[in-house]
C-alpha cells in the first residue's frame, strides 16, 4: 500500500511539473500557430508576403504591461526571431512621426535590429488628429522626417530593412481625423528619391480620398453588420467586400490582404465591448484564408497583414498563441503554415 502511494505521488509530481511548464511555455499553442499558418500560405511562389502589424508602445506609462519593452532590443531580436520561424516578412509598426518619442525610439530599435536579422520593417503612420488645421502639414513634416532618418538613401538608420515594392518604400496611412489634404501630401512625397508606394485604409463605404493613394489594406472589422453581443461576427463580410471591391474596381491598386485571430477590447482603457470570438483557432484559419476565392496565380496577391503581432490590449495579438480558451489551441500552425498559402 504505501509503494502505491509512493507511486501516486510521484505521478501526481510529474503531473504537476507538466501542467506548469505547459503554462510556462504556452503548451504547443506556437507550433499550433505555426501549422495554421503553413498550411494556408505558400510562398514564395503564388503566395502573398506574410506581415504583421506591430505595436511599438508596450513599456510605457499608459499601456498594460505586457512583460517586456519595446525598447529591449534582446526582446525585439527574439520577436523577429520567431515571425521569420512564422514565414513572416516583416512588421507594419504603428508610428506617429517624432512627437511620439518613445514610439519612434522602438521603431528605430526595431529597424536597426531588423536590419542585422535579415527582417523588414514598414511605418503605418497614424494620421494626427490634435490640431485638424495642420494635419496636412503635420503628414508632410512627418513622413519627410521618416524618409530622411530611416527611409531615403542618406538615412540615419540603415534602410536596407525597410519594405519595399518594385524597389519603391511602402507606407500605410491609419486615418484618424480625415482632415488631411492626401492630394498635397502625395505631392510632397513624389520628390523623393524613391516615391513611396502609399497604401490607405479600405472601410465601408468607400471615400473618394482613395485615389490618391497607390494601394489600400483591410483592417480587422465586422464590416456593415457591426459587432454583436456574442463574438460570432468574426468580419467575413468586411473581408468579401473588401477583396471583391479590390479585384472589381481597383484592379492596378496594391492590394494588402489581412487575417485576424479575434478581437476583445476589454483590456484596453479605451475598450468599448467588442469582441470577436477566436473559434478555438478558426478565426485565424478562415480569415487567412479568404483571400484565395479572389487571387490565384494569374492576380497573386502581393501581401497578406497579420493583425496583429502584439496588441493584448486589443485581442489580436498572435505573438504567445491564444490564452488558452480552447484545448488544442491551433494558433502557431495555423500560422506556419502560412509557408502554403497557395
Amino acid at each position: 500500500m504505501a509503494t502505491q502511494r509512493s507511486i501516486f505521488f510521484q505521478l501526481l509530481v510529474l503531473f504537476g511539473l507538466a501542467i506548469g511548464l505547459c503554462t510556462i511555455s504556452g503548451c504547443n499553442s506556437r507550433q499550433q500557430i505555426s501549422r495554421t499558418i503553413r498550411s494556408n500560405i505558400q510562398t514564395p511562389t503564388g503566395g502573398p508576403a506574410l506581415l504583421a502589424a506591430y505595436q511599438p508602445w508596450f513599456g510605457r506609462k499608459g499601456h498594460i504591461d505586457v512583460g517586456y519593452s519595446t525598447q529591449d532590443t534582446e526582446t525585439l531580436a527574439k520577436q523577429i526571431a520567431h515571425a521569420k520561424d512564422l514565414n513572416i516578412l516583416g512588421f507594419v509598426v504603428n508610428w506617429y512621426g517624432p512627437s511620439r518619442d518613445f514610439e519612434d525610439r522602438s521603431y528605430a530599435l526595431l529597424q536597426r535590429t531588423a536590419s542585422q536579422n535579415d527582417f523588414k520593417t514598414a511605418l503605418m503612420y497614424d494620421e494626427n488628429s490634435d490640431d485638424p488645421a495642420r494635419a496636412t502639414e503635420q503628414a508632410i513634416s512627418d513622413l519627410q522626417y521618416a524618409y530622411d532618418r530611416y527611409i531615403g538613401p542618406h538615412a540615419s538608420i540603415p534602410n536596407n530593412a525597410y519594405l519595399t515594392l518594385e524597389d519603391r518604400p511602402v507606407v500605410f496611412i491609419f486615418p484618424k481625423s480625415g482632415d488631411t489634404q492626401w492630394k498635397k501630401v502625395r505631392q510632397a512625397v513624389s520628390n523623393w528619391e524613391r516615391p513611396p508606394v502609399l497604401v490607405y485604409l479600405f472601410t465601408e463605404p468607400e471615400r473618394e480620398v482613395y485615389e490618391n493613394f497607390d494601394g489600400l489594406y483591410a483592417w480587422v472589422s465586422p464590416g456593415h453588420k457591426g459587432w454583436t453581443h456574442d463574438g460570432s461576427n468574426w468580419g467575413r463580410d468586411y473581408l468579401d467586400s473588401f477583396y471583391r471591391t479590390m479585384t472589381r474596381k481597383y484592379p492596378t491598386k496594391v492590394t494588402v490582404g489581412a487575417a485576424w485571430p479575434g478581437f476583445d477590447d476589454s483590456k484596453a482603457e479605451w475598450g468599448e465591448g467588442r469582441k470577436m470570438n477566436a473559434r478555438c483557432g478558426k478565426t485565424l484559419e478562415d480569415s487567412l484564408r479568404l483571400f484565395k476565392h479572389y487571387y490565384g496565380e494569374n492576380n497573386p496577391l502581393p501581401f497578406l497583414m497579420i493583425e496583429t503581432w502584439n496588441d493584448y490590449e486589443e485581442g489580436t495579438a498572435i505573438e504567445r498563441g491564444f490564452d488558452g480558451e480552447c484545448s488544442g489551441d491551433k494558433t502557431s500552425e495555423t500560422l506556419r503554415a502560412a509557408g502554403n498559402l497557395k
